[in-house]
C-alpha cells in the first residue's frame, strides 16, 4: 500500500513536471516575444555571423532574448545562419522569428544617379548592402573585368545606368558589378546602338556626350535641344566648349571633387587637360558624371535644329536661350553675364 501511494506521488509529480516543461516550451517558442510597436521591422544578419551576433542584431527588438537563444538552439539555427534581409512583424513567437530568418531573405530596393566618380558610387552603393566600398571599387576597377566589358578607367562609370534595382543585401561586390554589366547590355539594344551609329558615336562617346548634357540642364524636356547643340558642333568639327567639362577637369586637377564653382573664369580655359573641351576637340575620354536616361535617350534622340549657341536665360531660370550664330549668342551671353556679375559670383 505504502508503495503504490509512492508510485502514485511520482506519477503526479512526473505529470505536474511534464505540464510545466510543456508549458514552458510553448511560452518559449509559441508566444509573441517582439517589443517594437510598429508593424515591422526590418533585421540584417551580415555574412559569417555568429549567433552572439543574430541575438545583438535582435535585442532592441525582442521582449526575451534569452528564449530566443533557446529556440534558435532546439532549432539548430544557431548552426545555420543564413546572412540577408529580414522582416520581423509585431507578435511574431521565437518560432516564428526563426523560421523567418533561416528562410526568407527579402531582397531590397537600391537607387543611385549622377555620381561622379567610381569612388562615389561604391560609398553610396555601400551604404545600401552589405559589400563595403573599398571591396565595391577593386570589384568596378578590376582590369580583367574592365577588358571583358570593353571599357577601360576613364569610361568605366558608363558601365552602371541610373535606376531603381532589386538586390539582396548581401550581395557581394562581385554580384553587384556583374548585374549592373547584364542590366548595361540589355539597356544598350539594337534601337540604341543604331541610333548611336547614326550620330557617329560610340556608346562610350554617347555616354561622355550624355554627362554634359546632364551638367547643363536639369530640365528634362529641354536635354534633346541641348544635345543637338553639341551633336551640331561635332559634325560641323567644333570644339564642344563645355563649361562643365571645365569644371570637372579643375576638380580632377586638384584631386578636390568636393568643391563647388559656380563661375568658369578665362584663365580656367587654358588649362591642359583631355576633359577641357574648350582646348581639345570631340567628346572628353570619359564621362563627367553619371548620366540619367534622359540625358542618354537625349543624346541618341538629339533635337534637329540650327542651334550652335546657347547661355542660361536669367529670365527663366534653368532653361537656356539658344542661337544659330555668335552674334546672337553674343547678344545674349550679355544678359547673362550682367546677371551674374550682379550676383557676386566670383567663382
Amino acid at each position: 500500500m505504502y508503495i503504490k501511494k509512492i508510485l502514485v506521488i511520482i506519477v503526479l509529480l512526473g505529470a505536474v513536471g511534464m505540464g510545466a516543461f510543456a508549458w514552458y516550451v510553448y511560452n518559449t517558442a509559441f508566444t509573441g516575444n517582439t517589443a517594437f510597436n510598429n508593424k515591422e521591422a526590418h533585421v540584417y544578419i551580415p555574412s559569417n555571423a555568429t549567433i552572439d551576433d543574430v541575438v545583438e542584431e535582435l535585442e532592441p527588438l525582442l521582449k526575451d532574448s534569452e528564449s530566443f537563444y533557446t529556440i534558435a538552439n532546439q532549432k539548430k539555427y544557431s548552426s545555420n545562419i543564413k546572412p540577408g534581409h529580414f522582416i520581423i512583424t509585431k507578435g511574431m513567437t521565437n518560432n516564428d522569428i526563426v523560421n523567418t530568418l533561416r528562410s526568407r531573405n527579402i531582397p531590397i530596393n537600391i537607387k543611385f544617379n549622377n555620381q561622379e566618380r567610381l569612388e562615389d558610387l561604391a560609398g553610396h552603393i555601400s551604404n545600401q548592402i552589405e559589400a563595403d566600398s573599398v571591396s565595391l571599387l577593386n570589384a568596378m576597377r578590376d582590369p580583367q573585368f574592365l577588358k571583358e566589358v570593353g571599357l577601360d578607367e576613364e569610361t568605366a562609370l558608363s558601365l552602371y545606368i541610373p535606376n531603381t534595382y532589386e538586390f539582396y543585401w548581401n550581395s557581394s561586390a562581385e554580384t553587384f558589378r556583374d548585374r549592373m554589366k547584364t542590366e548595361y547590355e540589355r539597356f544598350w539594344n539594337e534601337s540604341r546602338i543604331q541610333k548611336a551609329k547614326k550620330i557617329n558615336l560610340s556608346k562610350e562617346q554617347v555616354m561622355a556626350l550624355a554627362a554634359i548634357v546632364q551638367k547643363e540642364t536639369a530640365k528634362v524636356d529641354e536635354r534633346p535641344r541641348v544635345a543637338g547643340v553639341y551633336v551640331n558642333r561635332l559634325k560641323v568639327g567644333m570644339l564642344l566648349q563645355a563649361d562643365p567639362t571645365v569644371i570637372y577637369a579643375l576638380k580632377r586637377e586638384s584631386g578636390d571633387y568636393n568643391q563647388i564653382i559656380k563661375r568658369v573664369l578665362y584663365k580656367d580655359l587654358e588649362l591642359d587637360s583631355p576633359y577641357n573641351t574648350y582646348k581639345y576637340a570631340g567628346v572628353p575620354p570619359g564621362p563627367i558624371t553619371m548620366p540619367d536616361i534622359s540625358s542618354i535617350d537625349a543624346v541618341l534622340n538629339p533635337e534637329k535644329h540650327d542651334y550652335y549657341y546657347f547661355v542660361a536665360d536669367v529670365t527663366n531660370f534653368g532653361y537656356h536661350k539658344f542661337a544659330k550664330s555668335l552674334a546672337q549668342h553674343n547678344a545674349n551671353k550679355v544678359e547673362y553675364v550682367r546677371w551674374v556679375n550682379s550676383q557676386g559670383l566670383n567663382r
